[in-house]
């Protein structure tokens, strides 16, 4: 199809918004690589000659690379590899074992990991080792085609690296590092951690291999630099089928960017966190709002999103339950700080909801689980407080004898004392004042 035509291209809208929505979200989920890492071009280049002098030329090297998580290290990374692979040397021989310290917690699941990443399973068999160290040579053993030189070299990438600094010894530390110093096989080390004290984690002989190299990201974004990237992140390539759409599109988020309602929110997050992986989830809750009725983001929209992603999660859970589900939630709050987190059972929480209601002698009973939420049993109500003309106050009652609790009179309770918790509980198992 010629270029003209593509041009004028014109697509239902629906199907537009589905592009959009599934090229953005890709974007966004970090699924698409960008094209080239913005700010970090000098650790770009040092970072890809460092891996093609292994993957090429079969030297061994190791480095650390060193930022605040969101900093862009695993962005980084991936984006080296992608450009490594166009090497036809590295495409060929490279191979690559990823471990993280939050999943391979020891030196015998990271080992397993190894062996399964290689593809030995079959060559380790059931072969008895006596060590770490031999059971890694007889690994690096297996990928040796001849000599040195065509010897296939090997790239171990460890995310969390201060994690496997707690390692017993340090043992898968000190062997690969101890490799990447010999002539055993071409490898090459790379870690990535956001602890900018990592050196002082590792014992002198594993120090003593490394080759010190460190590979800083900071990430310290100004406020232009990120609007700049809510605009690139939300904008449509030239190459969109749809040309006219795209250009409608990035016109809005040009007239987006430029809203006062708008910066100030953005302003808000980037106060609050210059992460730009939070400013991804803002830009996701903004996308999901877009359909055919309303094809673009609304200042509107974006404001919406940046109120509920400061929205308190664990308050939110706590909408819509009864009075009784409240109690229970506090009973058992109560009775998790008393214990330290140890487990306890729903005897104990009715316990605990008895015992303040107990000591006030406010009658209760176990039927209490057994009602609704919102009333009592008559049967153990007690003489209830004085009405404005001297007569016990008159307390409604509901079908089937039940009598009400007043939310008000809880409310009103929970104010008085500052100790709400036992008193929000007793309130709610006596008839409230009307």
């Amino acid at each position: 199809m010629s270029k003209r035509k593509m041009e004028n291209t014109r697509l239902p809208v629906g199907e537009c918004i589905s592009q959009v929505q599934e090229m953005l979200r890709e974007r966004l989920c970090h699924q698409q690589l960008p094209d080239r890492p913005e700010g970090v071009e000098a650790q770009h280049k040092h970072l890809l000659e460092l891996l093609k002098r292994t993957a090429v030329h079969g030297e061994s090297n190791s480095v650390l690379i060193v930022g605040p998580r969101g900093a862009g290290k695993t962005m980084l990374l991936k984006c080296v590899l992608r450009d490594l692979q166009e090497e036809k040397e590295a495409q060929k021989n490279l191979l690559q074992v990823h471990l993280n310290g939050l999943l391979q917690t020891d030196d015998r699941i990271a080992l397993k990991e190894i062996t399964r990443q290689l593809h030995l399973e079959n060559a380790v068999g059931d072969k008895v080792f006596g060590s770490f160290a031999e059971n890694l040579a007889f690994l690096l053993e297996a990928l040796k085609k001849g000599d040195r030189s065509s010897s296939r070299p090997a790239l171990f990438v460890l995310d969390e690296f201060d994690l496997f600094a707690h390692h017993k010894n340090q043992t898968l530390l000190y062997n690969l590092l101890d490799v990447s110093q010999s002539a055993q096989a071409p490898i090459a080390v790379v870690g990535l951690t956001c602890r900018l004290d990592v050196l002082e984690l590792l014992e002198k002989r594993v120090k003593s291999r490394f080759s010190h190299r460190q590979i800083h990201l900071l990430s310290n974004p100004t406020f232009s630099q990120y609007l700049q990237r809510v605009r690139t992140q939300l904008s449509l390539p030239d190459h969109f089928p749809d040309r006219k759409f795209a250009l409608d599109w990035n016109a809005s988020v040009e007239t987006l960017c430029e809203d006062k309602s708008v910066e100030d929110a953005l302003r808000r997050h980037f106060n609050s966190s210059k992460d730009f992986r939070s400013m991804h989830m803002l830009l996701m809750l903004c996308l999901s709002r877009v359909s055919v009725a309303k094809p673009g983001i609304k200042p509107a929209d974006l404001v919406e999103a940046s109120r509920m992603s400061f929205a308190d999660a664990k308050a939110n859970m706590l909408h819509g339950l009864s009075i009784l589900e409240l109690c229970l939630i506090i009973a058992m709050k109560h009775l998790n700080d008393v214990y330290e987190g140890e487990p306890f059972n729903l005897q104990m929480v009715h316990n605990g909801l008895r015992a303040p209601a107990a000591a006030r002698a406010h009658p209760t009973g176990r039927q209490l689980f057994g009602q609704n939420s919102e009333g009592i049993p008559a049967d153990e109500t007690h003489a209830g407080p004085q009405s404005d003309h001297g007569g016990p106050a008159e307390v409604p009652t509901m079908p089937h004898g039940r009598q009400a609790v007043g939310h008000v009179g809880v409310r009103l309770a929970v104010c008085k004392r500052l100790d709400f918790t036992w008193t929000f509980v007793c309130c709610v198992l006596c008839p409230a004042r009307q």
